[in-house]
């Protein structure tokens, strides 16, 4: 008997030490309780773009030369009429020696109708011809003079770029609107074309008025049927931190562009600029666009919401007692991803688990 007493001591000790080393081990687990709150909740669409000015104006040159002075530079405001360039023309060698031709065959031609008017003035005078007749040679006399003049002007033309008496000179390159100047992408010496039916011509400068700015950027194709005209938005610039700008959305493209494997479509948004800062175009910019919003709603953090597996129906768990809960169904509206409006389902002094669990020091809560 005493040895089984013994035994029995020992198993009994043995098994109170398992119990022991096992309790220990056992991490107290407390859930965190939150309640319903009241907040804004807005969803947002941000595209990405830059700042431009809505009207930009190439200057391009009416007659092919070399650029002999230029008398602006890159940021000067100009008005309309100001003299931007000045050009020397290089006249083509063909062009010139036809040119000259028809100023040499039209003196010929007039000294030939020169001499048969004078001629026939005599006649007529003595009544050997009739007035018709004179009429005639007298016709083909002043034909002849003008078709001089327009041959030598044509020949000015081609050697200076304008002829005597004209008002417009070819050869002075002016700014067509009132704006800032963007860009002069020439130099002096550099050859320069005008426009024609095979040449776009050489651009002298781009003008634009920089107190008119649209915002140019792109969303995906997944977001661009929630946008609608006269939207508004917020435009922030990386070049002026802490400044925002209101826009108002002007123009959603027909048509996507596919970039990167996913469809962009482009916006432009007129952008109500002040006079705090100078926006110079180009400025790399971001818009905010506002697509939907609930004023004072109760709401949840998304981090407690969970959803059943079968019927993706959203609940969460109300305490029912110290540490215990219960499931509970209930109707979510708007959400920005963070917090997430509940329509129905949950009191507002009814306290919801939340599933980040705290576990206490072990050492701590033996002392306690």
């Amino acid at each position: 008997m005493k040895k089984i007493g013994i035994g029995v001591l020992i198993i009994g000790v043995i098994f109170a030490t398992s119990f022991f080393i096992n309790s220990n081990k056992k991490d107290l687990t407390l859930y965190e309780t939150t309640q319903l709150s009241k907040a804004i909740i807005e969803t947002k669409i941000v595209a990405t773009g830059k700042v431009i000015p809505e009207d930009e104006v190439e200057i391009k040159p009416q007659i092919a030369g070399i650029i002999d002075k230029i008398l602006v530079e890159e940021g000067d405001k100009v008005k309309a009429g100001d003299l931007l360039v000045k050009i020397k023309v290089v006249p083509n060698e063909q062009t010139l020696n036809s040119a000259e031709g028809r100023v040499k065959n039209s003196r010929i031609v007039l000294n030939n109708s020169e001499t048969e008017f004078k001629r026939n003035k005599i006649l007529f005078s003595k009544g050997i011809i009739s007035e018709q007749e004179y009429n005639n040679f007298e016709l083909q006399y002043n034909q002849s003079l003008q078709n001089l003049e327009n041959a030598e002007s044509d020949l000015q033309i081609i050697k200076l770029g304008s002829s005597d008496g004209s008002s417009v000179t070819n050869t002075n390159v002016r700014a067509t609107v009132t704006g800032t100047i963007l860009e002069i992408p020439v130099k002096e010496g550099d050859q320069v074309i005008q426009a024609n039916t095979f040449n776009p011509g050489t651009t002298i400068a781009t003008i634009a008025d920089l107190n008119v700015m649209i915002f140019e950027g792109k969303v995906d194709e997944g977001e661009v049927s929630k946008l609608k005209d006269g939207m508004e938005l917020t435009i922030s610039l990386a070049a002026i931190e802490e400044k925002t700008y209101p826009a108002k959305l002007k123009f959603i493209a027909p048509k996507g562009v596919e970039e990167a494997g996913a469809v962009q479509f482009k916006i432009e948004a007129e952008v109500l600029l002040d006079t705090e800062y100078f926006v110079r175009a180009g400025y790399s910019a971001n818009a905010s666009i506002i697509t939907a919003k609930r004023e004072n709603v109760n709401s949840l953090n998304e981090a407690v919401i969970q959803y059943d597996l079968e019927t993706k129906q959203p609940f969460v768990e109300i305490e029912i007692g110290d540490q215990e809960f219960e499931k509970r169904d209930i109707t979510l509206g708007l959400s920005d991803g963070i917090n997430v409006e509940v329509l129905s389902g949950l009191n507002e002094d009814e306290k919801v688990k939340v599933w980040n669990i705290t576990k206490p020091n072990k050492k701590k809560w033996e002392e306690e």
